[in-house]
Parts: structure tokens; C-alpha cells; sequence
């Protein structure tokens, strides 16, 4: 379609980036400067250009918005959980697009007290993101951290839950989560550096103070390592994490002596990962101490709580991965994944009990819950799969019945789980190595190659995509698309072994397994490379980006979300957000074999002369995870590059950051976006 705006083009400022007697030519490093006037003119550019292209697609876009919006119900709720004498709720209502967050005092038939509208707090900012909420021991005061701008920096406000006035003290660039010691007037919060963003320094305020009188209670000198705090579940205990990518480190206090110094629970050793929960004068420690690859469950009395004392309670498994517990009076639940699929296993402390919860399929995703309450037999659960609509489960763990508690609805009259298929299959790998694929698809579907089929990955930080539910994903589907997830190495899928394989000097693998399984989806006829979309965002938007330099003609069209993909340049400036940090992840490009390693996968870089499919890159001018510059930096090279007439669009949110627009249904308008962007490469117009 001809447009009238031309296409735009970037200047070329050629600087050179020497490391390692390398020389780099970065053409368009320039973009990285955020208040330049001529950066924010290329990108409105940008803009501008995508907003022609995508024109003629206007109507469907918000048709598909109202379509997607009408299958959610906006006068929602949540299941209510109660805690320390009180039922807490969120809530949306029906216009609003922001939560309300109450609570009710005993019985869910008391008077309804609104702790937090986030539709009135919302009105002056284009942007706003409440979190944390958190209230003090004796429930008459609230704490929790409010964004403006979409860069995770938080201000810390405090409520009066009786009076309904807000304290004077605002506590600027935090996390946003607070911890109240037992006194219902010390509390503890995280700081975050303001230029790397790193949560660096753990601080302690007294309610009514100044914050200039705030007490440095921790500072995290290895800037590898984020800090955070928070209370156990017991609520005798607060705290302070240290955490790297492979090492951890706790110190705590008692919560009734806040002011006592905190205690190291076992000081930190290389690749040694730990934390605990707990329980009748001991602590449960799930760890990976003596190779124990995908974790074991050890326990350490109060006061002897070095490595030296920790005894196993369930031993490490070569199949198993134990991902978390839930401490109970009487019992104890263990999160578990065997073979990609989650298991969840429940056990007594006199060890007279001990069993699966049920599940029958393999294309599922179920999850512990909110368990806020410790002297209870009932044990939530979250359920849902690729066909099957989310449930929160109550399960007695003595009596072995279950209540759903809420099931999730699916609005309009359109939506039958038995219209879908799921399935789990199984691609081979270059190495010969078995990759899943989780697939959902209408009924009926005949796969002969002419379906469209939407591929989607992550493979980083050893985060699993399962296999969930999704309303908007059903307006892809009723359109004929074929909806696939690969669980590619880099998450933590079969285990923690399947994260180590993809990450640092076996990253490609990443890539590789991607596209292995986009060649296994055209062998078996599930899709073409005239039909096949790939899609991925932030550290999956690297991987997007890595695959198409790779194997350009496997995909008619990709979108790519806040990618990373400028992979050296960023692991190289340690100013930047998150970047020490993440040396554990891709590797330190200071040191000469990580950098020849990932400057042969990082997109940026491997952008040559040669055909590229339809790409659709996505932004947010105040991302703090992904700066905006990198997907600007890529697409202009790929502009400058790519041999040939597809499309090519960026489009830079302005007012937001990595996690997109604010707002319960905004959201949609971005996803609205995406989905016509591919039913334009099929023809698909309504």
C-alpha cells in the first residue's frame, strides 16, 4: 500500500568501539540520547511512518479491541484471601480500567473498606502503576509504591487506614515493597541506584520521621547483586536478600527487634543458591548446595543456620525440579516439575501423608496461590490450560476435597473450551536433543500447510513460558492461527540443566531450538514458511532478532517487543540498567571470550545484506529494562541493510516503559495492534 509519509532514515554517525583490539562501527549510537531533540524527531519519524502503514487497518484494530474487551468481565473481583483478621479484595468496576483494592473486617458480609482506588490516584498521569501494598500488623496503616513514569522507580506513600490521611514522608527511587517490623511503626524498604537502577541498599524508616533520618540497615557493595527484604510467613523474621543470577545470600533479624543488627543466615559462595521459609524453631532451605542441580529441601535449626548444619528433608532428583514450598502448621507443599509439567505434592510434618494433586494433561499450568495463612488445613491453587480457563482451587489437605473457588469467565456467548485442541510435540535439535512444543488450534484443522501459525518464545533468566489460558489468544485462533509456545533451553523447562544449556557460552542454543522447531511445525504441516509468524519480547525479542539474522526465509512475518538486541554494546556499559547483574546470564564482554561469543549471535551486530521478513518492532521511551535505543539502533540498521520490500515498523510508546500502557485495557490496544499487523500479512480483514 503506498503511503504518503516517506520512509524514514537515520542519520549515520559512524563512532568506533574498540574492545579487545576489536574494532565495531556503531553507525547510530547516537539514538541514545533521550532528551535530544533530532532523537526524538526520528523516532516520531518512526512513528509517524507506522501509523500510515498501518492505517488501512485501523477499524479492524478496534474492532478487535472491543472484541477482545468484551470477553472480559469488567466488574471483576478476586477471590477473597484473608489475613490477620481481615478479607482483602480487588476488584475492578465496569468503565474503569484501573484496580480498586478493599478489605472486609472478619466476614465477607462486613462493610467494605476501600484501602486504594487506583482510578482516582490514576487521573492526572498518562502513566500509573501502584504495588506492593502492604499493611502494618495491626492493620491501621498501609504502605505501598506508586510509578508515574513506567521506570519502576517507586515512591513509597503511606496511609492512615483510620483517618484516610496520607503521612507527610514519601520515600522516592524504590522498589516500591515495603516490610513492617512487628512495632507497627518501623519499616524497611529497598533502594535503587538511580542511574543503573539496581536495588542496591536496604534502609529502615520510622513512621512519623523524617526520611533524611532513615537508617542504612544494608548496602550490597557487588554490583552483580540486587537486594530485597521482606517478612516469613511465620512473621517472626525479616529478611534481607542478596541475589545474583547463580549465588544468593540472606541476612535476618527477629521482627519484634528491628533495631538489632541483622544476622548473615550463610555467607555467600559462588554459584551456591539458597532461601528459606519458617517454621517451629527451624528454617527450610530449598538450595542447590552439592550439586544439587534442580534443588533439594535442607533444614537448619535457629542458631545454627551455617551450610555445615543443614540436613536434607527431601533429597535432589535428577528428574525433578523442586521450584518452591508452602509452609503450613501441619503440613507442607512442594511446587515440583517433572518432565515440563508442574506437579504439586503435599505432605504431613509427622510424615503420616504424602501425595499428588491429580492432572491429567500436557498442556497445563498450575501454581501455588495465595497461602497467606499458616494454622490452616486449605491449601489454593491456580489451574488452567491451552483449551481450559483459569480456576482458583481450595483444596482441603487433611480431608483431600477441593472447592473451586472462581472460575475464570469467558464473556460474549462465543468462547467453547471443546471448539480447541492442545497438544505437547516434541522437535529435534541440531544436537539431537528433544525440544517441547506446546500447540492449541481449532478443531477440525487439516494440517496441510495452509494455516497461519504464531510462534512464540522466551528462553532466558531460566523462566518457563507454561502453557496458559488466554482470552485475547482466542482471536487468533477463531481466525484459522495455529498458536505455538517453544520451550526452548534458556528456560527451565526440563529442569535447571535445560536453563544452564542455554544461557552464556551455550546461548545459541537458544536459537537453534527455536528454530528447529519453526522447521519441525513446516515438516509435519501444522504450518508454511509462507504462514509461519514468529514472536517474542524483551530477553525473547533477542532471540526474535537472532533467529532472523540466522534463518530470515523460515517466517513470513515477526514481531519483536522491547527486544534486546544490542548485546554488546549494552553488556559493555555497566551505567545502563541491570547490566552487572546480568553477567551470570549472557557472560562479561570485559572478558575476550564472552564478548567473540555473543557479538556472533547479538542481532545488532549480525545484520547483513540479505531478505528479511515483514518485521513489526515494539518500544517504550522509558523502558528500564530494555532501553528504547536498542530496537531504534536495530531497525535503522536493518533500514540501512535488508535486501528487500517488506515491511519494516517501529513504534516507540512515549509515554510508557518496558511493561507497556497502564491501564487494565489499554493493553489491549497495543496486543489489537500486533494481531492486525498479522492478519494484514494474511489477508485476513475481519
Amino acid at each position: 500500500m503506498k503511503t504518503t509519509v516517506s520512509l524514514p532514515k537515520a542519520k549515520i554517525v559512524n563512532k568506533e568501539l574498540n574492545v579487545h583490539n576489536d574494532p565495531r562501527i556503531d553507525s547510530y549510537f547516537w539514538l541514545n540520547q533521550r532528551e535530544d531533540k533530532e532523537v526524538i524527531d526520528y523516532l516520531e519519524t518512526e512513528n509517524a511512518y507506522f501509523k500510515e502503514n498501518m492505517r488501512h487497518t485501523e477499524d479492524f484494530q478496534k474492532s478487535l479491541f472491543e472484541e477482545m474487551k468484551a470477553r472480559i468481565k469488567e466488574d471483576e473481583s478476586s477471590v477473597p484471601y484473608k489475613h490477620n483478621g481481615y478479607w482483602y479484595i480487588t476488584r475492578y468496576e465496569k468503565g474503569k480500567g484501573y484496580p480498586i483494592y478493599t478489605r472486609k473486617k472478619e466476614t465477607l458480609d462486613a462493610p467494605e473498606e476501600v484501602l486504594l482506588d487506583c482510578n482516582v490516584e490514576a487521573e492526572p498521569h498518562e502513566y500509573y502503576k501502584a504495588r506492593g501494598l502492604s499493611i502494618s500488623p495491626d492493620n491501621t496503616m498501609m504502605a505501598f509504591g506508586v510509578d508515574t513514569v513506567s521506570r519502576r522507580q517507586y515512591i513509597i506513600k503511606i496511609k492512615n487506614l483510620i483517618t484516610g490521611a496520607y503521612f507527610e514522608e514519601t520515600i522516592e527511587n524504590t522498589t516500591g515493597s515495603v516490610t513492617w517490623a512487628n512495632d507497627n511503626k518501623t519499616l524497611f524498604y529497598t533502594l535503587k541506584d538511580p542511574e543503573t537502577l539496581r536495588s542496591y541498599k536496604i534502609c529502615r524508616h520510622s513512621l512519623g520521621t523524617s526520611v533524611t533520618k532513615d537508617v542504612d540497615v544494608y548496602e550490597e557493595k557487588d554490583d552483580t547483586f540486587d537486594v530485597f527484604v521482606y517478612k516469613t510467613k511465620s512473621k517472626r523474621y525479616i529478611y534481607i536478600g542478596s541475589s545474583a543470577t547463580l549465588t544468593s545470600e540472606y541476612r535476618y533479624v527477629d521482627a519484634n527487634t528491628p533495631f538489632e543488627d541483622f544476622i548473615i543466615f550463610q555467607e555467600r559462595i559462588r554459584g551456591l543458591e539458597y532461601g528459606m521459609a519458617h517454621y517451629d524453631g527451624h528454617f527450610y532451605i530449598l538450595t542447590n548446595a552439592d550439586n544439587s542441580t534442580n534443588f533439594k529441601l535442607m533444614k537448619a535449626r535457629e542458631g545454627a543456620t551455617e551450610k555445615k548444619y543443614w540436613e536434607t528433608i527431601i533429597p535432589h532428583r535428577e528428574e525433578t525440579l523442586l521450584e518452591d514450598i508452602d509452609v503450613f502448621k501441619d503440613y507442607l507443599v512442594l511446587s515440583e516439575r517433572t518432565n515440563g509439567l508442574n506437579h504439586i505434592r503435599i505432605m504431613r510434618w509427622d510424615g503420616s501423608v504424602d501425595y499428588y494433586l491429580p492432572f491429567d494433561n500436557e498442556t497445563y499450568t498450575a501454581y501455588s496461590s495465595i497461602n497467606i495463612e499458616f494454622d490452616t488445613e486449605w491449601f489454593r491453587y491456580g489451574y488452567n490450560s491451552l483449551t481450559t480457563p483459569t480456576s482458583v482451587i481450595e483444596f482441603n489437605m487433611r480431608t483431600q476435597a477441593f472447592k473451586i473457588l472462581k472460575e475464570q469467565e469467558v464473556l460474549g456467548g462465543q468462547f467453547d473450551k471443546t471448539n480447541y485442541d492442545s497438544e505437547r510435540v516434541w522437535a529435534t535439535a541440531n544436537d539431537g536433543t528433544k525440544i517441547p512444543i506446546s500447540l492449541i488450534y481449532r478443531k477440525g484443522i487439516k494440517m496441510d500447510g495452509s494455516h497461519p501459525l504464531l510462534q512464540y518464545g522466551y528462553g532466558s533468566y531460566g523462566h518457563t513460558i507454561d502453557p496458559y489460558f488466554s482470552t485475547t489468544r482466542l482471536s487468533l485462533l477463531d481466525r484459522g492461527f495455529i498458536y505455538a509456545i517453544a520451550h526452548v533451553r534458556g528456560s527451565e523447562y526440563l529442569g535447571r540443566s535445560w536453563y544452564d544449556n542455554g544461557k552464556l557460552l551455550k546461548k545459541k542454543n537458544t536459537f537453534t531450538d527455536f528454530i528447529n522447531c519453526s522447521e519441525f511445525l513446516i515438516e509435519r504441516g501444522y504450518t508454511s514458511a509462507q504462514h509461519l509468524y514468529a514472536m517474542g519480547g524483551s530477553a525473547g525479542g533477542l532471540l526474535i532478532g537472532a533467529v532472523i539474522n540466522m534463518k530470515p526465509e523460515l517466517y513470513k512475518g515477526v514481531i519483536a517487543a522491547v527486544p534486546f538486541v544490542d548485546v554488546v554494546t549494552t553488556m559493555l556499559d555497566d551505567t545502563i540498567p541491570l547490566t552487572t547483574g546480568e553477567y551470570d546470564e549472557w557472560g562479561n564482554p570485559n572478558e575476550a571470550e564472552y564478548y567473540h561469543y555473543m557479538k556472533a549471535y547479538s542481532p545488532y551486530d549480525n545484520v547483513t545484506k540479505q531478505a528479511y521478513p515483514n518485521m513489526l518492532v515494539t518500544t517504550g521511551l522509558h523502558d528500564s529494562q530494555v532501553q528504547y535505543w536498542e530496537p531504534a539502533k536495530w531497525v535503522a540498521k536493518l533500514r540501512e541493510l535488508k535486501q528487500d520490500d517488506n515491511k519494516l515498523l517501529l513504534h516507540t510508546n512515549m509515554e510508557t516503559g518496558h511493561g507497556g500502557a497502564s491501564g487494565r485495557f489499554e493493553a489491549l490496544k497495543e496486543l489489537a495492534e500486533e494481531y492486525a499487523f498479522l492478519f494484514d500479512l494474511e489477508g485476513i480483514t475481519k
